[in-house]
């Protein structure tokens, strides 16, 4: 198998606006973070501060080789109130976009990742169906500001983790347990993403437009086992396909993994004897990504292309993260081999930031951040993915 990445292939990283800006109090998250007996382990506080570190983040990212730097706009900042947008933040994200291209970096605009107004969640949230048209309106007044600036645009992260983890697990906020309003949430998301691309496209600027998704390796044991072939197949279709159903007609799919899960006849199994496990709980399995990959292609009839828009590991084992990177790009270039399309390789996170309920005890980043004095400085990690992105190909 070639290590070399066919020409065009992207290279990137990832934040989301909660985990790094800072100062992010006017959403739901805060308002969770915050709150007597949520189980999160600690609040964003200032986080990275990257609300007003953003240009020098950005040109560490072209120092790093990267050719786009994937990003949120927050909702919350630009629409404090309801129908009162604030110029001074379009006007943020407009100054964030511009200084992509002025570091050689295609911005990639995610409308959503995460956290929603505290004013919104108040009106019901996405278990309600008028918080569609409100998140329709904010990305409409959103794209019409800086549409012209985006590189691609990703209206929804991971929609299936926002419903799972907080109308099942009561992880993520509202942190409910409800059946009936986790099937509400998703439909609402399936409709606000398919509702929002045709506003995306009709702004200003010609970009593309793509659902980002949470994928898992899920894995009957023994693998052909008939009750843990229906449990895992049951878990599928109610965490992605529904999901990668809508997206066969988008511009691109952002395949975002992490670990697989394992299924007996009898439901969950932990993590396999012998395997690594990290921090958040999950197995070391970087063959997870090839496999998901692999799933999203043959799911849509290979009708939409691949981005890998989030894939790391959460460790403070930095040789480990390299170990598990390329094992994961290994995996890509074996799905590219097999004609899969698979156009750029995202990797979160540009540095450790907060994980949500998880604080930050998580690192993920290819950059360590100081908190205190917030000073970044590049994990020999991230110099050897600069050297990959460069070359553009799996080196030393």
């Amino acid at each position: 198998m070639a290590l070399q990445f066919p020409n065009g292939f992207q290279w990137g990283t990832a934040t989301a606006a909660h985990q790094v800006e800072g100062g992010n109090w006017n959403n739901d998250w805060w308002a969770w973070e915050h709150a007597e007996g949520t189980p999160c382990e600690e609040p964003s506080g200032d986080a990275c501060d990257q609300l007003n570190r953003y240009d020098s983040d950005i040109a560490l990212c072209a120092a790093l080789g990267f050719d786009n730097y994937r990003f949120s706009i927050e909702w919350s900042r630009i629409e404090p109130e309801p129908g009162e947008f604030s110029l001074a933040a379009l006007d943020h994200y407009r100054r964030v976009c511009a200084s992509c291209h002025e570091h050689g970096i295609e911005p990639v605009v995610t409308f959503h990742h995460f956290t929603t107004p505290r004013w919104v969640v108040a009106q019901g949230g996405w278990h309600t169906a008028s918080t569609v048209d409100l998140f329709l309106r904010f990305a409409e007044r959103s794209v019409a500001h800086i549409g012209d600036l985006i590189g691609k645009a990703c209206t929804i992260n991971e929609p299936n983790i926002v419903s799972f983890i907080g109308y099942q697990m009561a992880l993520f906020p509202p942190g409910l347990t409800d059946d009936a309003l986790f099937n509400a949430t998703n439909e609402n998301f399936l409709a606000a993403h398919e509702r929002v691309v045709p506003i995306l496209k009709a702004g200003p600027g010609d970009f593309p437009v793509g659902l980002t998704l949470s994928m898992t390796d899920y894995q009957a044991v023994p693998a052909d086992d008939v009750g843990a072939l229906a449990q895992r197949d049951a878990t599928r279709a109610m965490m992605e396909d529904r999901f990668l159903d809508l997206a066969r007609n988008d511009d691109f799919l952002g395949v975002q993994v992490y670990s697989r899960m394992r299924f007996d006849a009898r439901g969950i199994l932990g993590p396999e004897d012998g395997v690594p496990t990290l921090p958040m709980g999950y197995e070391f399995y970087p063959q997870s990504l090839e496999a998901c990959l692999r799933r999203a292609w043959e799911f849509t009839g290979g009708s939409v292309p691949l981005i890998v828009t989030e894939n790391g590991i959460g460790t403070n084992d930095d040789d480990q993260r390299r170990d598990y990177v390329t094992q994961a790009l290994r995996g890509v270039l074996a799905c590219i081999d097999d004609g899969i399309d698979v156009g750029g390789y995202t990797y979160w996170s540009l540095m450790d930031n907060f994980e949500w309920a998880f604080g930050y005890r998580p690192r993920f980043g290819i950059i360590d951040v100081d908190r205190p004095t917030q000073r970044r400085t590049v994990k020999p990690s991230g110099e050897w993915l600069s050297r990959v992105a460069r070359a553009n190909a799996l080196v030393d």
